[in-house]
Parts: C-alpha cells; sequence; structure tokens
C-alpha cells in the first residue's frame, strides 16, 4: 500500500502519523515545507540562535530517504517574521501568511500526484486548509483522500464563540477567527466534502462536523498521545504560606477562556500564584493588557522550558472554549503536572474527573473558581491526580497514536480493494 502525508510546517501530532505510517510499511512519501534530520545541514543551522526555529521542524532520520520538500515560502514567511515586515505575513493577504504557505504548499503537492500515481500511489492524507488542491487532483486520479482535521469544525466554532462576543465584548479583539474570509471558509468545507475519511483527535471535534451542512464520510476519532515521560515529580506540602501554583500554556485568546480564568482568579488572587505563557493575539484589547499586569507573563518560551515549566507548577488551567485537542493537555500531565479543563478540549478523552485531572463546563467562571477553591482546600488532592496524570500518560505515548493511525488507514484501504 502507497500513501503521501501532506502538512506545510509538521508538529508533533504529524511526526508521529509519518513515523506509524513509516513503520506499518503505507509511506510512499512525505511532504513538507522544511524538514531536518540528525547531521544534516539544517541540523547544524538549528544550534545557531537565529535558526533555532528549525529545531520545530526535526524528524526521525529513517523519514529521510520518504521526504520531499517544498521551502521556498515558508522561508519567505519565517524571514519576514523574524525582520519585521508584518505586512508580507498580515492575515490571508500577506504574500507570506500562513494562508499563502498552506496553498502554494497544496498546489505543489497536488502536482506531484500524477507521476506517484504511475508508481501505485493508493492514498494522500493530508490536513486542513492544505488539502483543497491536492485532493481536487486525487480524485481526477481516483486515489483515497484522507482528511485530518485538528480543530473543531469553522461553523461550529462561530456559533459557540458568537456568543463571547456578546459576553465578553471588552475581549472581542482576541477572537481571530472570524476575519477568515469567505473564500476560506468555503474552502475548508470543500476539503470535506471530498474526503473519503475523516480523523479527528477528540470526540469533541468530530461533535462539531454535526453542523456541516452534508452528510459526510465515516468519521474517526483517535486521540494524541503523550510527550515520554522521563521524570517523576515531587509533590511539595502546601502551607497557608504557600500559594498554589497554577499555569496557564495557549494564545491568549478569548477562544481558550483565558477572560474567564482571569475572572476566576481574582478573588482568590491571595491563594493563587498564576503564570502565563503565550502571545497575543489580533488588535490591542486593554482588557487582556491590564490583566497580565497583575500576574507573572511570559510572552514565550522553548518547548523543553515549556514542560520545565510544568513540572515546577502545581496544576495547568486550560479552561479553552473551542479547542479541536489541546496538546498542552497531555504535556502538563506528562510532566505530572494535573490539568483543570473543559468538556470542548480533548479533556473528556483523556481525564476522569476527580482522578487524574478535573473538568469543568466551558466558559463557566463559576465552575471554574469552585473547583480552583476546592484544590485551595484541599491541596492533597493535586498530587494524587498528578500520580494518576503520570500513569495515563505511560499508558499512551505517541507512538500508540501513530501506530492506531496506521492501522485505521490500512483497514479502511483494505476494506476499499475488496
Amino acid at each position: 500500500m502507497n500513501l503521501l502525508l501532506s502538512h506545510p510546517t509538521g508538529n508533533a501530532n504529524v511526526r508521529a502519523a509519518s513515523y506509524g505510517l513509516l513503520q506499518a510499511n503505507l509511506l510512499a512519501e512525505f511532504n513538507t515545507c522544511i524538514a531536518t534530520f540528525p547531521g544534516d545541514l539544517l541540523d547544524y543551522l538549528s544550534r545557531i540562535g537565529p535558526f533555532s526555529e528549525l529545531n520545530r521542524r526535526r524528524f526521525d532520520a529513517s523519514l529521510q530517504p520518504f521526504t520531499h520538500i517544498f521551502p521556498w515560502w515558508e522561508i519567505g514567511r519565517l524571514v519576514a517574521s523574524r525582520v519585521g515586515y508584518s505586512k508580507l505575513t498580515a492575515h490571508q493577504i500577506g504574500p507570506f501568511s500562513v494562508d499563502a504557505v498552506y496553498q502554494h504548499f497544496d498546489k505543489h503537492v497536488s502536482s506531484r500526484l500524477s507521476a506517484l500515481k504511475k508508481h501505485s500511489l493508493q492514498a494522500v492524507y493530508a490536513y486542513e486548509d492544505g488539502s483543497a488542491f491536492t485532493f481536487n487532483k486525487a480524485k481526477q486520479l481516483h486515489i483515497n483522500c484522507f482528511y485530518d482535521l485538528p480543530i473543531g469544525y469553522w461553523r461550529t466554532a462561530r456559533r459557540l464563540l458568537e456568543t463571547e462576543r456578546e459576553r465578553w465584548p471588552e475581549w472581542s479583539a482576541t477572537l481571530t477567527g472570524f476575519r477568515d474570509t469567505e473564500e476560506k471558509l468555503m474552502r475548508k468545507d470543500e476539503e470535506l466534502r471530498l474526503a473519503d475519511q475523516i480523523f479527528v483527535a477528540s470526540q469533541f471535534t468530530a461533535s462539531t462536523l454535526e453542523d456541516y451542512p452534508s452528510p459526510l464520510k465515516p468519521i474517526t476519532v483517535i486521540p494524541y498521545g503523550f510527550p515520554q515521560v522521563t521524570r517523576e515529580k515531587e509533590y511539595k506540602g502546601f502551607s497557608p504560606f504557600r500559594p498554589l501554583k497554577l499555569l496557564f500554556v495557549g494564545s491568549l485568546s478569548q477562544r481558550k477562556g483565558i477572560a474567564n480564568l482571569f475572572a476566576a482568579v481574582e478573588p482568590l488572587k491571595s491563594y493563587i500564584q498564576l503564570t502565563v505563557v503565550g502571545q497575543k493575539t489580533g488588535s490591542t484589547c486593554l482588557a487582556l493588557d491590564h490583566a497580565l499586569t497583575k500576574h507573572n507573563w511570559i510572552p514565550s518560551l522553548s518547548h523543553e522550558k515549556v514542560l520545565n515549566l510544568m513540572h515546577e507548577h502545581d496544576v495547568l488551567v486550560f479552561p479553552s472554549l473551542f479547542e479541536g485537542f489541546g496538546l498542552v493537555i497531555t504535556e502538563a500531565m506528562s510532566q505530572g503536572t494535573p490539568v483543570i479543563t473543559t468538556e470542548r478540549t480533548a479533556g473528556p478523552d483523556l481525564i476522569n474527573h476527580g482522578q487524574n485531572g478535573w473538568l469543568v463546563e466551558a466558559g463557566a467562571t463559576e465552575a471554574l473558581q469552585t473547583r480552583l477553591e476546592h484544590l485551595i482546600q484541599y491541596p492533597d488532592q493535586i498530587a494524587s491526580a498528578g500520580q494518576a496524570a503520570l500513569e495515563t500518560a505511560r499508558q499512551r505515548p505517541w507512538s500508540v497514536y501513530g501506530n492506531e493511525l496506521a492501522k485505521a488507514i490500512a483497514q479502511s484501504l483494505h476494506l476499499q480493494s475488496t
């Protein structure tokens, strides 16, 4: 069986998917914009400060013979971002915007399919916003189309988040999802329409597809994996003089429930120390600027430093209102740090409430505050939940996700060939 995997930038789930497909002898080719491998030139460059961004594009050495790169538009985006030419990367309209990079990459991948079909290519696996051209060409060539939707469906996002603009108008500037053009939204719908099978990482994401206006092909839920557990955690004792150390990691948007978080901790500030890691989104938001002055704000950290920070904190709070998965959940749990999150994330797929973490209703500030008050009053529950979170992480490393994805694809291709 031969399959082409396509993703412009690569991330933890793409790395796991590519390796899982390779191990299952399904991978014909992996297409991405930039990829580094141990010992190559880009790997050496990634060790130099200005090129450290390349560290995020590192893949397993076994994938190198299967990897085809198309770097030029992504290099343009990275350079423009580095030197501060914001007009070049402006949302959707900039020649080196993320959307432009995805479309150019998608067109490039689609142009390769005819030649690969002659070498028995059976399927393509591509992701949201980067598969419309590829899928259209694949359909012409009778190639199967597997689609990965990493975040919930856009119509559901607008329906749910519109209420946030009404409830928290002073935070509306952070809700950048409303800026997408009609053309881009219709392209998302086209990708879904063309898919022969849709893969999502949470039950919540699957539920959002109920808002798609037409019938869809089968939807398969395969939760992502956890980072490797490399250390145990010592849970320090609590006292009236030691505040509860809370951590939030994510973009500073009301889509992540950041306004609810700030409101929930305000009455408890004598008992809580909140650290916020994330960059601002959208235009200026005075409410956000004011809230950040009250807490420890870190705009950006390397992935390794984020994991260390998670290890040092008592609880990760991730009150997202619309999330396809929420990788910070699994990252924190792999550090022995239990998580408070909502039902609109992968929380229900990973967390048994009260055992290895806690679930609260999305957008319910009072429920979040009540949960924090309970942990302040009964801090020993943090240690037991953290230890259970570590065990959950040990049971589902990234390799499990890659293996399950490859197995599901192989089964689908087998059924279609019989």
